[in-house]
C-alpha cells in the first residue's frame, strides 16, 4: 500500500486565522499518512503472500508485500524425475511447500509412479490435497510433525536431494523499502528472508520493529542476526500459530487492539 503524497500549495498569510488553518490541515495529513502506514511487511517470493495478507486483512491489518526471497533451481533438480523412475523408496518426505511443487512436476515427468509422502508442516501438506484425491491412490501422504531427529540416526537409509534452494532477491524497491521500514511488524517465512531483512536494516540508522517468524528455524536465524524482538510459534506452520505469533509482534508494538 503506498503511502499518499500530499502536496501544499498556495499563498501563506502570516496571521492567526490562517496560521491555524494551516496547522489544523497539516495535523490532519500527517494522521492520514500515519494511519495508511502498513503495520505488516510480509516477504515471501512474490504472489505466495495472497494467503497471509487476506488472513491479516480479515483482521483489519494492513499489509506490504515485499519480497526478500526467490527460488533457483538447485543442484539436484535434474536428477529427481530419474531418481523416482529408477528407485524405490518406502517414504519421500518433502519438507516445504516448495519442494511440494517441484516433486509434484517431477513426478508427473516419471509417470506417476506409486509412492508414499511425509509432508512437513500443514502448508505443505495443502499442496497435495488435491492431488491425493484424484490419482488413484498411486501418491499416498502420511503426516510427519515438524521436529524430526535424524532420519538416518533412526536407521533409514536416506537420499537427500537438493531441488531448490532459496536466495535473496537482487534488487529491492527502494520507496517501499522505505515505507517497509516504518512498519511495526515484519513476517518472515525462511532463514533466507531473515538474512535478507537483517542485511536491509543494516543501513538504517535504527530499526525498531518486531519480526514475527514462521518457526524456530528462522527465530535462529534471526537470533544469529543479532535482532532483539522476535516472535514465532513452538511448530511451524501457517494454520493460525504463525498468525498468533504475528498478533503478539503486533501487541508488542501496540498497533493492534484486540
Amino acid at each position: 500500500m503506498a503511502t499518499p503524497a500530499l502536496l501544499f500549495a498556495g499563498r501563506y498569510t502570516n496571521c492567526g486565522l490562517a496560521q491555524q488553518r494551516w496547522c489544523l490541515l497539516r495535523s490532519a495529513a500527517m494522521h492520514l499518512v500515519a494511519e495508511t502506514r502498513p503495520q505488516v511487511v510480509v516477504t515471501r517470493e512474490l504472489g505466495k503472500n495472497a494467503k497471509l495478507i487476506k488472513e491479516l486483512g480479515n483482521q483489519g491489518i494492513s499489509c506490504l508485500e515485499l519480497p526478500l526471497i526467490e527460488h533457483k533451481e538447485g543442484p539436484d533438480l535434474k536428477k529427481l524425475a530419474s531418481t523416482l523412475c529408477d528407485n524405490t523408496f518406502d517414504w519421500i518426505v518433502i519438507t516445504s511447500p516448495e519442494a511440494g511443487l517441484v516433486f509434484l512436476d517431477a513426478w508427473k515427468s516419471a509417470e506417476f509412479p506409486n509412492v508414499q509422502i511425509g509432508v512437513v508442516g500443514s502448508g505443505t501438506a495443502r499442496v497435495f490435497q488435491n492431488i491425493v484425491q484424484s490419482n488413484d491412490n498411486l501418491l499416498k501422504i502420511g503426516f510427519l510433525p515438524s521436529k524430526e531427529r535424524s532420519l538416518s540416526e533412526r536407521g533409514f537409509q536416506v537420499t537427500r536431494l537438493n531441488t531448490y534452494s532459496t536466495v535473496s532477491v537482487h534488487e529491492v524497491n527502494q520507496a517501499m523499502l522505505a515505507e517497509a521500514a516504518l512498519a511495526p511488524v515484519v513476517a518472515v517465512a525462511s532463514p533466507s528472508a531473515v538474512r535478507a531483512w537483517a542485511n536491509i536494516i543494516s543501513k538504517f540508522e535504527r530499526w525498531n520493529g518486531a519480526l514475527a517468524c514462521i518457526g524456530e528455524t528462522s527465530a535462529s536465524a534471526a537470533r544469529e542476526a543479532g535482532l532483539q524482538k522476535i516472535y514465532y510459534p513452538e511448530n511451524p506452520g501457517f494454520e493460525g500459530r504463525w498468525m498468533q505469533s504475528i498478533m503478539e509482534a503486533l501487541r508488542s508494538q501496540d498497533s493492534f487492539q484486540t
